[in-house]
Parts: C-alpha cells; structure tokens; sequence
C-alpha cells in the first residue's frame, strides 16, 4: 500500500498552496460531475432563471456510495444530481426512467435538519420541496415536451437542433431528458458565492455531515490507527467516464476472496479519508500531465512528494526544454543546438530542477492501465530520491542523444520520448496494444537505467535502411532516432553527434561512403532542377545488407551525375572526389571487401557525413557554370 501513502503525502503537501491556487486539489467526500444545466434561486427558494452549460465539470457533495454509484438503483448525491432524481413532476412529465426523488430528498432533508445546515442548502431544499423543476425548465425552453406535455426523446423537427440534445449521450436511440444533470446558484445579497456548490462553507459542513452519517471504524493498514474505513474507493481517475477502480472488494458470488476471507476488510482495511485524498490526488496529477501522461488506458505519471516541479520520463528533450521556456525560466525558446551547446543546457535545466528538489525529497514514477471497465491495475511503480531520479533523467537525456528531425518545426538535439520509438520502430503495425507493452518496456530504461531492449533497437535501425519505404519526413525521423537508440546502446564507443574523420571501423565508413555517393548524385539532381530519390537512397537497405557488392552499383550509377557536374561544378566535383578516396583509404585490411551485414554504426556515418556535406561552405557555395549564384540545398 506504499503508493495510497505517497498519494496521502503529496495530497497533504499540495493541499492549498499558493502555486496550485488556479487547479486546486479536490476536497474529500466529493465527486466530479458534468452539469448541463443551472438553476437560479433567491435565498428563499424562490426560482429566479436557468439557463444551459456546456457540460461543465462541476465539483459537488457526493457521499461514499454516490461517488461510485452504477447499477439500477444508483444512490443520490445529496445536493446536486440529475432531473431524474431531483425533480418531483418528471415523472409526470413522462420521463422513462425510476424517478429516485424520494430518495435525493430524504438526503437532502436529513442534511438540512441536522447542524450542519447551510443556508444555501435549505433553499435548495425548498424549492425542489415544491416540485416544479421540469416545468420551470420547460417554461424556460430548457427542456422540451410534445404536443401531449410528455418530454421528448428525440428531436424530429426541422428546426436546428436544441442543446439539451446535443449534449446528453444516446442510448437505445434516444436521449432521456432527465439525464441531464443540475447544478444550483443561490444570490444572497452581500455573498459573492453564488454557485453553492463551490461555497466553502457548503463544503465544510457537508462534509462534517457525511463523517457524522458514518461512524463505522476500523484498523486502516496505512495510517495504522482506528479511523473510518472506506468501503467504496473512487472512480473516474483518468477521465469523466471512467469506470475502473484500482481497490475494489465488491464481490456478491465470493469469486474474488475464494473463501480465504469473508468480506474486503478482512483483506486489506483503508481509511476514508486517506483512500479519498490519495484517490484524489491521483486524479489530480493525471489532470494537471495532461496528454503527455495517457496513451489511451495506459497511464503514466511522475510526481514530486511535495509538488515540486520535475522532468516528465515520458517527454523529448524538446518537450522538457519548452516546459521550462513556458515557465519563464529560459532565455529562449530551445529549437536545437550543437552537442557541446546542448550538453551544457541539458546540465543547466537538470540542476534547475535538483535545487529545488533537493536530494532528499521523494520522487515516484507510477503506471495504470485497466484490462477490463471495471479494475485498474498498477503496472509500474518506483519511488526514488530526488536526486537519483534526476540523474537517471540526465543519463538518458544524454547518452540518447541525436540531431533529431521530427518535422519543419520540430527540430533539436536530444533524445526520443517512449511514444516516439514505438512509433518508429513498429510504423504502421503500432496499434494500441503494441504501443502500451512497449512504452511499458521502455520506462524502465529510462526510470531504472537498464539498457534498451536489442530486438527494439534493431527494430527502428531497420526501418530506417528502408529509406524508399517511408516518406522523406518519416524517414528523417526514424533515422535520427536509429542513431540516438544505437548511441546510447554502445555508450563505451563514445560517439560523437558530429563528423568523426578520424574514426576508421568499417560500419562507420561504409555509411560515409553512402552519404557521399548520394550527396554527389543530389548535387547533379538539382543542377538539372530534377526531383526525385537517389541511387544511393533507393539502394539503402541492400547496402545495409551487403555493402561491398551495392557499393559497386552505387559508383556505376554515379558516372553520369559525376559527367553532369564536371560540365557545370568542376571543382565541387573534385573535392567530393578527394573526400571519396580519402574515406576509401581509411578502411583496414580487407574491410573494404568483406560483404557482411552492416551494424546500426553506419547510420552514424552516414548521418554525420551527409549534415558535414550540407553545412561546409566551401562544398555548398561554388557557382554553377552558366549561373549567377550557386544551386543552395538544405537537409531534408
């Protein structure tokens, strides 16, 4: 149970802090609701106007049983709820579904007749008293009825369509009218609180109330002392519609507990409060990671005990350097940078983020997922210090790192996200079940610091080899993650995120080679303003798979580019020349003559050779014979 214990913790930190002030932590013994409708009354009860939200997440009272109700007779919330239990006359206004009223208002009275009462909620409780809730909102057009006074299911006029039917969700075909869910406002004069479910003072005392209505007692395996035990644990964690629960003991067949034990509390007893403030706080953190945290039902999230700011394991380099840019905490915008450049940022932002932290302060990386609607699971947990858990950030950020080229506008130095080499590695074949079991085996890469997986490794170098395959932007993708995944694979090799000119292993030069030769045939494309792949691009994967013999087809099919430039750039032509011989002078012993498969190394080569040909001046900037300024290119 050490994760409930952590979630209490951050709970209990971040509970009412300054900088959480604009997505505060919900408060216990509440629920989560869309409204799609407000009521208006006076401080009297008396009803003043309604009007429509636009599904609208509305925090309201909720007790133990309403916060995860389902089955067919759900119990009410105690103050805000759907028409179906609110309103007295939707029965007579033709509603389908049990009507629940009797039981919203023996709650609602209970409350008010205790003291805890409120004010606001004693208005409320009058006006729902008088049963005119369906028709004040029928009145208001709000709600529609046919010609028999009967609320409609479905709208068949001609007329656009009404808003109440937009929003409720279609069951069976229709939409019940008394699904719509309402939310109260009451104007006193001299109280800026309207909306009473949001009032403090609302929230405090019910739930005073709700702590008196349930005495029941017990040991809480957390905490370690008597207090009120859970016996229903919070839904809707990752989403509104969430059903799966991560502690659950309802079982009426005693399938679950197999005769071990009679009922959930012989298993495991939580307290009340601690199961609602960790629940909560876990809602919280998923909320406020945002999409960067899901991948459909698997989740993933990192938190600091104390609310700290910390690197999310799930993101690029881009994505952490942005974070911190949308912060206020950078100078500029991070867009990509040389590797020296990057290292020294990449060490700045870490030990940003170390000295508030500290080394002391606890950090913990948890993943959800849920193979049925109903149950949750943990399917990755760790707690670590501050300290270790951002060093593992920086050793991954580092050791992966590569020029990467996502798209037009996404380009920089650093390591791919988990979601990223799925994508790369699998391409079209990633569905949903592969994407999750794979981030799953990545995390720990990054979390634990275990090495990449050889099979997945293999898997984006040879999806990127077939350059023809992909279109330009996915290949220049998969390849600068290729070469950041092999990187990081052979740390002791200490490769470089440029040219190596002194770096004479066979893999290395044979895509030095390759890059040459396509750089060559790309120069003769453009002089003649053709478009279209290279030899040298279409023969890639064959060359991965047997360099010496391709080698041979690629120099033939250079012979008429290598014609088109010595009669329009002589001296560009001599030059790559020079550096063609060069690199063939460098390979060892029968290196140049062996036709064994090539490793991951070469796409090093090839990329540092090829970004070296597009960014030296003296190759890049000779005029063309006949033309005024030279033909420039950029990578692509």
């Amino acid at each position: 149970m050490s994760w409930v214990e952590k979630l209490y913790e951050t709970y209990e930190s971040c509970d009412g802090a300054s900088q959480f002030e604009t997505a505060p932590l919900m408060p216990i013994r509440h629920a989560v609701q869309q409204a799609h409708v407000e009521i208006v009354l006076d401080s009297s009860g008396n009803y003043l106007r309604a009007k429509m939200l636009a599904k609208e997440e509305t925090v309201v009272p909720a007790t133990e049983e309403s916060a995860g109700r389902v089955g067919t007779k759900p119990p009410p919330h105690p103050l805000c709820d759907k028409i179906q239990y609110c309103a007295a006359d939707y029965p007579a206004f033709g509603g389908e579904k049990v009507s629940f009223y009797a039981e919203y208002l023996e709650l609602l009275r209970r409350w008010c007749n205790s003291e805890y009462a409120q004010p606001k909620v004693k208005a409320v409780l009058a006006y729902v008293e008088k049963g005119t809730v369906v028709a004040n909102l029928v009145r208001e057009h709000l709600l529609f009825c046919d010609a028999k006074g009967m609320l409609l299911t479905e709208w068949k006029a001609n007329t656009p369509t009404p808003d109440i039917f937009r929003m409720l969700s279609l069951r069976n075909g229709k939409r019940d009218q008394g699904d719509a869910f309402v939310r109260w406002r009451v104007e006193i004069p001299g109280d800026p609180v309207t909306l009473v479910s949001e009032d403090p003072d609302v929230r405090g005392a019910w739930m005073q109330f709700d702590a008196h209505e349930n005495p029941h007692l017990g040991l809480c395996m957390v905490s370690g002392k008597t207090t009120q035990l859970a016996s229903s644990h919070p839904k809707r964690l990752r989403h509104a519609a969430d059903g799966a629960k991560l502690i659950s003991s309802n079982d009426n067949t005693n399938y679950t507990f197999r005769g071990r034990f009679m009922d959930g509390e012989e298993v495991c007893g939580v307290g009340f409060e601690i199961s609602q403030k960790a629940h909560n706080a876990l809602r919280w953190l998923i909320a406020r990671q945002g999409e960067h945290a899901k991948n459909g039902d698997q989740v993933f999230v990192t938190w600091s005990i104390g609310g700290e700011q910390i690197p999310d394991p799930m993101k690029n380099t881009a994505q952490l350097f942005l974070d911190v840019t949308a912060e206020g905490k950078s100078e500029e915008q991070y867009v990509g940078d040389a590797g020296q450049l990057f290292a020294l940022r990449l060490n700045k932002l870490i030990a940003g983020y170390g000295a508030k932290l500290g080394n002391s302060r606890g950090v913990v990386v948890m993943g959800l997922d849920s193979a049925s609607p109903g149950r949750m699971a943990i399917t990755f947990y760790r707690e670590l210090t501050g300290s270790e858990f951002l060093q593992r950030i920086l050793d991954w950020h580092s050791r992966h790192a590569w020029h990467q080229n996502f798209s037009k506008e996404m380009r920089f130095v650093g390591a791919p996200a988990p979601r990223d080499i799925a994508e790369v590695a699998f391409g079209k074949r990633l569905d949903d079940k592969l994407r999750k079991s794979t981030v799953e085996r990545i995390l720990p890469c990054i979390v634990d610091g275990k090495p990449l997986a050889r099979d997945l490794v293999d898997s984006v170098i040879h999806r990127s080899c077939n350059r023809v395959g992909l279109k330009p932007w996915d290949w220049e993708k998969c390849l600068g993650v290729a070469c950041g995944l092999y990187r990081g694979q052979r740390k002791e090799q200490n490769y470089q995120m440029s040219l190596e000119e002194d770096r004479t292993t066979r893999d290395y030069l044979f895509g030095r080679l390759l890059a040459l030769a396509d750089y060559t045939e790309q120069q003769a494309l453009r002089v003649a303003k053709e478009e279209r792949d290279t030899n040298a691009g279409k023969l890639m994967q064959r060359f991965a798979d047997h360099p010496c013999s391709t080698w041979r087809n690629v120099e033939l099919a250079l012979v008429p580019y290598k014609a088109r430039l010595r009669a329009n750039r002589p001296g560009q032509l001599v030059k790559l020349e020079k550096l063609l011989d060069s690199v063939v002078g460098m390979f060892q012993a029968n290196d140049f003559t062996s036709d064994a498969k090539l490793s991951g190394e070469f796409l090093l080569g090839f990329h540092c050779q090829r970004a070296a040909l597009w960014t030296r001046q003296d190759v890049t900037r000779e005029p063309a014979v006949g033309n005024e300024e030279a033909v420039q290119g950029d990578e692509s």
